[in-house]
């Protein structure tokens, strides 16, 4: 149980939070440290465009390499961009697509982002059935050492 809710809530967690339509523009808290992607979620292939600007410093988008998705609920994200902000500020995201097909554009955690939740999720699926075996066996060893020097007290005295 908490091996996959370690996992479900990690990739619940990347979710993109915000969402927009394309050609709309939204402000988004970047923090460096988080490092927030971009997803589109669209039934058909498109040609997308996105820019960034404001914050304190120049922000910079980067494609990722490989195709990496989420599936949250009925709808399926594909990281498209990574954003590269020099420092914690706002700032607005903006992104287009020629294609008159159905999509939506999010910002989120990058799906990479989900190996500590994985790793704690095995962590939790080894380590605490580990720990409940290690007091087993001590509380073992602890009785069958009481009971043996009980029957040599009960056999000096008896």
């Amino acid at each position: 149980m908490i091996f996959v809710g370690g996992v479900l809530g990690s990739v619940g967690d990347l979710a993109p939070t915000k969402t927009f339509s394309s050609g709309e523009s939204i402000t988004v808290t970047v923090d460096p440290a988080d490092k927030p992607a971009v997803y589109v979620a669209t039934n058909s292939r498109i040609n997308y465009e996105c820019e960034i600007s404001g914050g304190s410093g120049q922000a910079k988008l980067a494609e990722t390499s490989g195709s990496q998705t989420l599936t949250v609920g009925s709808v399926t994200w594909e990281q498209i961009l990574v954003i590269n902000a020099p420092s914690k500020g706002d700032y607005k995201l903006t992104c287009t697509n020629q294609e008159t097909a159905n999509v939506k554009y999010g910002v989120g955690k990058p799906v990479t982002s989900a190996a500590g939740g994985i790793v704690g999720g095995a962590a939790a699926l080894f380590l605490i059935p580990g720990a409940g075996i290690l007091v087993a066996i001590v509380a073992t060893i602890v009785v069958l050492m009481r009971r043996s020097s009980a029957r040599k007290r009960l056999a000096v005295g008896g």
